[in-house]
């Protein structure tokens, strides 16, 4: 029996220092990736391609995402205000709720799945067939070159598209409630522009950011530290999506308890 409860104890403590040695990888890793971001060389193109890999490729799904769950989230909150006759919060709420929550969480959470296993994957192979160290033998610094242009890409861009899908979320709940919920556009639209404050959508443009440095850096360190072969890649893959979505959710409480 005592073995036993040893042999527990000791899984136990083993998986806690290497949950620990994890966290610390990626705290210098991500103070590296900062410090690289502050300071020469710069590499403009690659920078400029991860801008059109990460934004605008991702827009489809970002876009089609929110209009879907503006219409959703128009119909929950008329059929739950119905039961206090209080229908004519549809509009506010939509817009607060897109703005505020759903537009930044649900958009981080569709370019984490599209983007973080990408730069995972992408990064993994070039581990596994040794580009990375080349490029350390061509004195080309390989977190300068290969992890600052896309987590400095996701940063910038992930705001934008955030923006583009809260337009286009409180579009979908405008186009429900004025066809399947028989609202007076012109009010509909009074109503939204009316609750909206800038803080609603700072707030939100503000998580997005965050959201796109986690993601792009979870994606960045799972690639760069793959283990060999098809396997380690594929880990890496798992690990970068599971990992930079736990945290988005996790950011996003206390984001949401600082600003609010």
């Amino acid at each position: 029996m005592i073995q036993a409860i040893d042999g527990i104890l000791a899984r136990i403590g083993r998986s806690t220092m290497a949950m620990f040695e994890s966290i610390g990888r990626l705290v210098i890793f991500a103070s590296l990736t900062v410090s690289h971001i502050v300071r020469p060389p710069f590499y403009y193109h690659a920078f400029l391609q991860q801008l059109i890999n990460i934004g605008f490729y991702s827009l489809p799904v970002v876009g089609l995402t929110a209009l879907f769950t503006g219409g959703a989230l128009a119909l929950q909150i008329y059929s739950g205000g119905a039961r206090f006759s209080a229908e004519a919060i549809v509009p506010s709420i939509v817009a607060i709720g897109i703005t505020r929550e759903l537009g930044p969480v649900l958009g981080g959470l569709m370019v984490a799945g599209r983007v973080s296993t990408s730069i995972a994957a992408e990064l993994g192979t070039m581990r596994v067939t040794e580009q990375i160290d080349a490029l350390t033998t061509l004195s080309t610094n390989p977190m300068k070159y290969l992890v600052t242009p896309r987590v400095l890409a996701a940063t910038i861009m992930l705001p934008v598209l955030v923006f583009i899908g809260d337009t286009i979320g409180i579009m979908g709940g405008y186009l429900v409630g004025t066809n399947r919920l028989d609202f007076n556009s012109a009010t509909y639209l009074k109503n939204t522009w009316d609750i909206l404050e800038f803080g609603d959508v700072s707030s939100g443009l503000i998580k997005a950011a965050v959201f796109g440095f986690i993601i792009a850096l979870i994606g960045c360190y799972s690639g760069y530290h793959s283990g060999r072969g098809a396997q380690g890649v594929g880990a890496a893959t798992k690990t970068a999506v599971v990992t930079a979505s736990v945290l988005i959710f996790a950011a996003n409480y206390i984001l949401t308890d600082l600003l609010f």
